[in-house]
């Protein structure tokens, strides 16, 4: 939480980091902000108290706000693969293909996306019944987990899952797998040295991202039932829900000289105002 919020007032307070780039990068931190959120603190409550319950209705808060920033999340991280496409690839339309109005719709899409989508699955997954143990085998509540307790068919609604986990994850990725691609072929073309190391190491800090996000969540939702297991369910879990909004900001940061170089100045001007 402290990472990310650094992240937004860093972004808020320079004016050096006001481009469409770090636009994307402070909602990105938004979202981790309020994802990290939704399921760690109660995490951590059930842990230290030994009271492993939570209420029908905080559960489908959590599972609503649990998927809503998750499909944000996926959907801005294409965004920001195709913010750097343009700036490395065409340059020179970058301020026309990237203007404010373009990030405003990227992010507000991403948004609204993931929230109708999270509403319809939380709306079917707390409308059928569950006749069998309420006890969910896992550290939050998670959809596909609660599924196996319903008394009723759900292989239909299973699909949807994995429908809806095609769109919101997997066609993103094949987006940014296409960006980097030319991306890397147009990095490979570049006569400044300088040039070319600055754009390998902007792109590999965002694939060290998506990496992170994309890899463990499609392999989670995408697998059939009978192919899962709840730890392997668990373990995977840990790092879309735990790792990634904790790294994203030391990713994006410790590897980012723009961004070393706005914490400078501001601290600066801190140190300035004290004085």
């Amino acid at each position: 939480m402290f990472g990310n919020l650094s992240m937004i007032l860093l972004i808020f307070l320079d004016t050096h980091l006001h481009t469409p780039m770090y636009f994307l990068l402070s909602q990105l931190s938004l979202i981790d902000l309020n994802y990290i959120s939704t399921i760690v603190p109660k995490m951590a409550s059930d842990y230290l108290s030994g009271n492993k319950s939570i209420s029908f209705i905080g559960c489908g808060v959590q599972s609503f706000f649990f998927m809503a920033l998750a499909g944000g999340e996926g959907l801005l991280l294409a965004s920001m693969a195709y913010d750097r496409y343009v700036a490395i690839c065409s340059p020179l339309h970058y301020s026309i293909r990237m203007s404010k109005r373009v990030c405003v719709l990227m992010i507000t899409g991403s948004w609204i996306l993931g929230s109708v989508n999270s509403c319809a699955h939380t709306i079917y997954a707390f409308g059928i019944p569950y006749c069998r143990s309420r006890a969910i085998n896992h550290f939050f509540c998670d959809v596909p987990t609660m599924l196996t307790l319903a008394c009723v068919d759900t292989r239909v609604y299973e699909y949807t899952v994995f429908v809806s986990t095609t769109f919101l994850l997997v066609f993103p990725f094949t987006g940014i797998a296409c960006s980097y691609s030319r991306v890397l072929h147009a990095i490979c073309r570049m006569q400044s040295t300088e040039g070319r190391k600055k754009a390998y190491s902007t792109c590999s800090t965002h694939l060290t991202v998506v990496t992170f996000y994309y890899a463990p969540f499609a392999y989670t939702y995408l697998r059939p039932r009978s192919f899962r297991s709840p730890t392997d369910d668990k373990v995977l879990a840990v790092f879309y829900t735990i790792l990634t909004p904790m790294l994203n900001p030391i990713i994006y940061s410790l590897r980012n000289k723009e961004v070393m170089g706005a914490l400078r100045r501001v601290i600066q001007k801190v140190c300035l105002v004290k004085m």
